[in-house]
C-alpha cells in the first residue's frame, strides 16, 4: 500500500494499490506464497538420444525386456510419448523419429492381424527385422564405447621426447689487468691503516727475501688468496715490499694469478712443485 500525494485542505486522502508485477498483462497485487511456474516456462529434458534406434533400446533396456520378444504395444505407447513431449517443447523434431514411429505402428498393426499358415516363423513375426537392426545397433553402440574407453595415449594425444645431449660449456677465465692488482692492493693499503702503530725500531725488508717466503707459503696444488699474502701488522712499507715481491715472481713465471669473474677476489698459485720452485727463488736471487 502507497499513499497518494498529499490532497488540499478539507479533502479526503486515500491509499493506492500499487501492484508489484505484471504477468501477461495483469496486475499482480501480491507477492505469490509458493513458488509460481508460468505455462511457457523453459523446461529441460536431460535425455538425449542419437536416433530412434537408441530410444528404442534405451526404452528396453530400461524395463529389462527381452530384445527377441518385444512388446510392442508398450514400447509404442512410451516412443510415442516421447515424440509428443518433443512437440510440446517446441523442438526440431527429425523425419527419423516419424519413419521410426511409423514403423512401429505398422509392426503393431500386422502383430493384430491373423498369420497366414504357410508363412515360415521369421516372416511371421513382423518385429524380426526391427530387432536385427536393434541388435546390430547394440553391436556398433557398444564398440563405440569400448573403443571410448580406450586410453588416450598413443590414440589421440602422443608424447614428445627430444634427446638432449650432454655438452660441456667451458668458460675461459678472465685475465688479471694491473689496474685490478693496484685495486686491490688500495684495499689491502685502506684496511692496514687501522693497524697503524707508532713504532720506534723498523726491521730491514729485503724483495728477494719477501720472494723466497712466498714461495714457501704457496703451493702449486691450491689457490692462495692474493690479499693473505700481506701482513698487515707491518704497516705500508712491508705492504709495498710483498707487493714488488709477488710482481718479480709473476714476472719469472713463478706464480700465477687466477680470478674466476670480474670483481671477483684474486688467488695466487706457484707454477711449479715445492723443491722446482725453491731452486727457481735461488737461481732468481
Amino acid at each position: 500500500m502507497i499513499p497518494a500525494e498529499s490532497a488540499t485542505e478539507g479533502e479526503t486522502i486515500t491509499a493506492v494499490e500499487v501492484p508489484v508485477a505484471r504477468l501477461h498483462g495483469a496486475p499482480l497485487l501480491e507477492l505469490p506464497h509458493d513458488l509460481y511456474i508460468p505455462p511457457q516456462a523453459l523446461a529441460i529434458f536431460l535425455e538425449a538420444f542419437e536416433g530412434p534406434l537408441d530410444l528404442l533400446l534405451y526404452l528396453i533396456r530400461k524395463q529389462n525386456l527381452d530384445i527377441l520378444d518385444i512388446p510392442i504395444a508398450d514400447v509404442t505407447r512410451q516412443y510415442m510419448a516421447y515424440v509428443e513431449l518433443m512437440q510440446e517443447l517446441h523442438l526440431e523434431l527429425a523425419a527419423e523419429y516419424l519413419v521410426m514411429a511409423a514403423l512401429l505402428a505398422e509392426i503393431k498393426s500386422r502383430m493384430l492381424l491373423p498369420r497366414p499358415p504357410t508363412a515360415s516363423e521369421e516372416e511371421a513375426d513382423p518385429r524380426a527385422e526391427l530387432v536385427r537392426r536393434l541388435q546390430q545397433y547394440e553391436q556398433f553402440r557398444q564398440a563405440a564405447l569400448d573403443l571410448d574407453n580406450l586410453p588416450r595415449a598413443g590414440r589421440e594425444l602422443f608424447h614428445g621426447a627430444v634427446p638432449v645431449t650432454d655438452r660441456q660449456h667451458h668458460y675461459p677465465l678472465p685475465t688479471v689487468s694491473l689496474n685490478e692488482l693496484l685495486q686491490a692492493l688500495a684495499g689491502v693499503m685502506r684496511r692496514s691503516e687501522m693497524f697503524a702503530s707508532h713504532q720506534i725500531a723498523r726491521e730491514p725488508l729485503s724483495v728477494r727475501e719477501r720472494m723466497t717466503q712466498l714461495l714457501e707459503q704457496v703451493r702449486p696444488d691450491r689457490f692462495t688468496e692474493f690479499t693473505a699474502l700481506f701482513r698487515l701488522e707491518e704497516g705500508r712499507r712491508g705492504l709495498v715490499v710483498t707487493f714488488m715481491a709477488v710482481l718479480e715472481l709473476i714476472k719469472q713465471s713463478l706464480l700465477e694469478l687466477v680470478q674466476a669473474e670480474p670483481f671477483a677476489p684474486i688467488h695466487v698459485r706457484a707454477r711449479l712443485s715445492g723443491a722446482d720452485t725453491l731452486s727457481a727463488a735461488a737461481t732468481a736471487v
